[in-house]
Formats: C-alpha cells, sequence, structure tokens
C-alpha cells in the first residue's frame, strides 16, 4: 500500500500539539494535494517540496499525491512541514524504508534546492518531542535549541539528501555534542554593601516579598531609591529549577527573543513603560504573541510609575496575578500561556511626587491626591501584600553618616534561598502561592492571634484577600525568623504593611 505516516509539531501558544503527516499515492492524473487545514505557507509547499525532492537527485512520484495533516481541525501554518512532507513522499513512494521513520518527528522549511532553513520558536517542539520520547529531526541552524533542551536524540540536517542518506545508508547526523550552549549559572550581582542609603523599612519589605514570592508596591518620592531596590529584589532571587528555565526558553523561543547561555537559569525582570497597551502587557495580536506578563514568567514584572498606567491595564492583570496564566482566544484557536510573575510596582504619592516629602513642597490638593491614587482599583490593591512607604533620603542618610550597618546582601540572599527552601519542602509551593485551603493548613493562629486579626480586619474592614494576603506575609515572616508558628510579632509586622498614613490627610486603604 502506498502510503506512509511521519510525525511533525504545530506550534501553539508554548504547547507543540502532534501532527500525523498522512501521504497517500494513487494512480490517476498527476496532481498534489494537501488538506487538513493549512493555511498559505504550507499550500506553497507543494512547489518547495517537488523542486527539493527533484534537485536533491531523487525522484518524485508522477502519480495522484494526498497529504493530510491531522489533526484536520488544527490550523496548520509556516513552513515547518516541508521536510516531513518530503520524507513521507520519499517514504510512500518506496525510496526511504518506513519502519526508520516509524518513530520519529520531523521540522524543517526546505529550500528549492534541498537545504533546511532555520525555525523560529522550536524549543517547545523539542520539549514535547524529549517527553514523548522520539528521536527528533532538526534543521542543523536549530543545534543550539537542541543544546538548550539537551536533548541526546536530536538530530541536525543540512539538507534532504543528508536525511535520506542518513536513513537509507545509516550516516551519522551531527547532535548536541560539543554544542556550546553550556547553561553557565550566572548569578545577577548583588548590589554593593551601602549602596542603597537607608531604606531600613523598605529593605525589610524587599526580603519579605523575596522570600514568598509576594507582589508588592513601594510609594515614594522621585530619587529614593524604588527602582534600584526592585533591582536588587531580582538578584536575591535563587536561579531556576531545569524546568522552570524550560518553560521561560519556550516563551522566549516563540516571542523570537534570543537565547543566551549567561541567563539560562536567571529569574527574569521585565520593565514594561506605563504607556503599555493590554497587547503588549497580557499578549495577544494576530498571531497571539506572549506579553511581558509571560516573559516575566518565574521572575519580577516591575511596573514603574505605576498609577501613569491606564485603569483598563491595570486592571487586566487581576485574573493573571490569581491563576498564573492567561489565556488568549481568536476566532479559530485558543492558546494560553504561563505567567506565574512577581508584581514589583513603584508609584508616586502624588502627581508631583513630593507629598509629604520633607525636602520638597507638595502643591497638590487632596482632591488631586486622590484622584491620583484613585488609579488603581480596589480589586487590584487587595492582590498586593506589601505597601511599603520609601520616604525621601536626607542629607545625612544620603552621605552615609545614619547608615552604618550596611545591608550584607551576600548574607540576604541565602537567607532568602534558605526561606524559599524551607516553604518548598512544607507546602511544595512559595507562600505567595498559597489557595484558601492551605492557608487554613499553614497559617494557623492561636486564638488570642484570631481575635486581634479579627479586631484588624473590622477596623481596617479588610477583605477577605487582604486578610490572606495577610496570614501569607505573616507566614513568610515567621520563616524569615525561622519560626515554626506565626507569632503575635509576625503578625503585627503583617498587618503594618496593610495601612499606612502616606501623606498628611490623605490616605488610602489597602
Amino acid at each position: 500500500m502506498s502510503i506512509a505516516t511521519v510525525y511533525s509539531r504545530a506550534i501553539l501558544g508554548v504547547d507543540a500539539v502532534e501532527v500525523i503527516v498522512e501521504t497517500h499515492l494513487s494512480s490517476g492524473l498527476p496532481a498534489f494535494a494537501i488538506v487538513g487545514l493549512p493555511e498559505t505557507a504550507v499550500r506553497e509547499s507543494k512547489e518547495r517540496v517537488r523542486s527539493a525532492i527533484i534537485n536533491a537527485g531523487l525522484e518524485f512520484p508522477d502519480r495522484r499525491i494526498t497529504v493530510n495533516l491531522a489533526p484536520a481541525d488544527l490550523p496548520k501554518t509556516g513552513g515547518k512541514y516541508d521536510l516531513a512532507i518530503a520524507v513521507s513522499i520519499l517514504a510512500a513512494s518506496g525510496q526511504v524504508d518506513k519502519a526508520r521513520i516509524e518513530n520519529s518527528e520531523i521540522l524543517g522549511e526546505l529550500a528549492l534546492d534541498g537545504r533546511l532553513r532555520k525555525l523560529d520558536g522550536i524549543v517547545p517542539a523539542i520539549v514535547r518531542a524529549k517527553k514523548s520520547g522520539r528521536k527528533l529531526y532538526l534543521p542543523a541552524a536549530n543545534r543550539r535549541d537542541l543544546a538548550w533542551a539537551d536533548y541526546a536524540q536530536g538530530n541536525c540536517v543540512g539538507s534532504l539528501l543528508e536525511l535520506v542518506d542518513h536513513l537509507c545508508n545509516g550516516r551519522p547526523l551531527q547532535g548536541i555534542e560539543g554544542c556550546s550552549a553550556s547553561h553557565t549559572r550566572r548569578r545577577r550581582p548583588l548590589p554593593a554593601a551601602g549602596a542603597i542609603m537607608g531604606q531600613g523599612l523598605a529593605k525589610r519589605a524587599l526580603q519579605i516579598a523575596a522570600s514568598g514570592s509576594h507582589h508588592m508596591v513601594m510609594v515614594g518620592p522621585p530619587g529614593s531609591g524604588k527602582t534600584l531596590l526592585a533591582n536588587c529584589l531580582v538578584a536575591l532571587l535563587p536561579d531556576l529549577e531545569q524546568w522552570q528555565a524550560l518553560e521561560l526558553a519556550g516563551i522566549k523561543s516563540v516571542s523570537d527573543m534570543p537565547l543566551d547561555d549567561g541567563s539560562f537559569f536567571q529569574p527574569p525582570m521585565r520593565s514594561p513603560h506605563h504607556s503599555a497597551t493590554p497587547v503588549a502587557l497580557l499578549g495577544g495580536g494576530r498571531q497571539a504573541r506572549p506579553g511581558e506578563i509571560s516573559l516575566a514568567n518565574h521572575g519580577v514584572l516591575f511596573l514603574d510609575e505605576l498609577a501613569e498606567f491606564k485603569s483598563s491595564v491595570l486592571d487586566s492583570l487581576r485574573e493573571p496575578l490569581e491563576s498564573g496564566e492567561i489565556h488568549i482566544s481568536r476566532a479559530n484557536f485558543r492558546v494560553c500561556y504561563p505567567a506565574r510573575f512577581q508584581l514589583i510596582a513603584a508609584m508616586n504619592p502624588c502627581p508631583c511626587g513630593y507629598a509629604n516629602d520633607a525636602k520638597q513642597e507638595c502643591n497638590c490638593t487632596p482632591q488631586r491626591i486622590r484622584q491620583y491614587l484613585g488609579r488603581l482599583s480596589g480589586p487590584m490593591l487587595d492582590r498586593l501584600d506589601l505597601l511599603v512607604e520609601v520616604p525621601g533620603l536626607s542629607s545625612a542618610e544620603l552621605l552615609n553618616q545614619r547608615d552604618g550597618t550596611p545591608t550584607d546582601w551576600h548574607r540576604t540572599r541565602e537567607q532568602v534561598r534558605h526561606c524559599r527552601e524551607r516553604q518548598l519542602s512544607r507546602a511544595g509551593k512559595l507562600n505567595g502561592a498559597l489557595t484558601a485551603a492551605e492557608i487554613a493548613r499553614y497559617c494557623c493562629l492561636g486564638d488570642t492571634l484570631k481575635e486581634q486579626l479579627s479586631a484588624a480586619m473590622d477596623k481596617l474592614r479588610l477583605s477577605a484577600r487582604a486578610t490572606h494576603g495577610i496570614l501569607k506575609v505573616a507566614r513568610t515572616i515567621a520563616d524569615v525568623e525561622d519560626r515554626q508558628a506565626i507569632e503575635d510579632k509576625d503578625l503585627f509586622e503583617a498587618l503594618s504593611f496593610r495601612q499606612r498614613r502616606l501623606w498628611g490627610s490623605a490616605t488610602t486603604r489597602f
């Protein structure tokens, strides 16, 4: 029977869906048809495949050729199916042994002379092939992508003729041996001991946020060190696990971003401008590309000048903050991108930036301040566990006359790592990601503390989500202090980060 089957992959978000390439040769007038919801680039592969086979010195069957790309309801885009279609035609016509391609996946775009061109966004397909345990054939230009996934059964092919020679005569192909993608673990440099003057409260909140992956907003005048503190936080985070790094590499791959060996295990930090649109932040567009929240997966999304973002943009972050993923729907497909990021934000206390500042005079009225702060909705603020005042530095602090105990960032990073290991061993996740049931299990309070928290809830008018945030922060503070149970000092410190009088008569409730 003149029929052959090979496997390929369709990239759908950061997932790679299996595509079965079926080819049937039948009698009749010569024709070449591709079915299975192919888009223009896939339909045009007929001419590329025909020319590549002929120019490689092989025989193109003078018969009726039908190629089916299954599943039929999945849109097929791009030229990545060229090589699989060509090999299936050669197998169906008896030029390639069908048994040699039974457990193989093939991806590659053909030139007219039979050479293979590099594929973009192919890392998710490599990862899925690795999970399936099949052999994988890719263009030689994608060899570094194979090394990123560390897939020993991956093979690099320079041309169609080279692959046919391998399948028929056993000619060896290039693998990942000797490839330079070594995934060097290179940490971000920590700031010097006295790089951040003063700001003891902010540094404390920074350690808590890094230890439990809590969302945090810093409020202070311009030049008080908010951006520098945010950069310090991402330097405190430990390296990514292998699966986290591969997931992030897949997101970068489909976004056409370069992959750097030195930053493979580094938690990402994304800092979009406040003029960013919802599509830029969440993802989307005609091809449903990942947005900033997905590029910050397993890392930090830093929103500077938080109040300058459009309210609709900020509110669109509410669901991803809770679920850790973002769904993008289009007319004929739906993709899901991971978005497990830690939100760190910075903002001024008023439009001019100097409300309640000892060195500068603020000309904003209370009404203007309330309008400015009102750009952040209550549901959005409920999802921020830590509110930190970052006051302007005095002359003495700026000249390092008061900061007599500079921060030992190396010691702080080790404390953060130890604290995270404790949380992972206890709950399998960080405190910032605990669910309501897990909070009840791991954030237990004594009767006295329950009464005190209840009184605080009534006085501060805290929502259920805000109360859960306080309990998670209190659990992290106890972990930082190496305590088994939450004590009153832990709970009171967590409450202190929930509401503060920020400036004069203008207050905000978190």
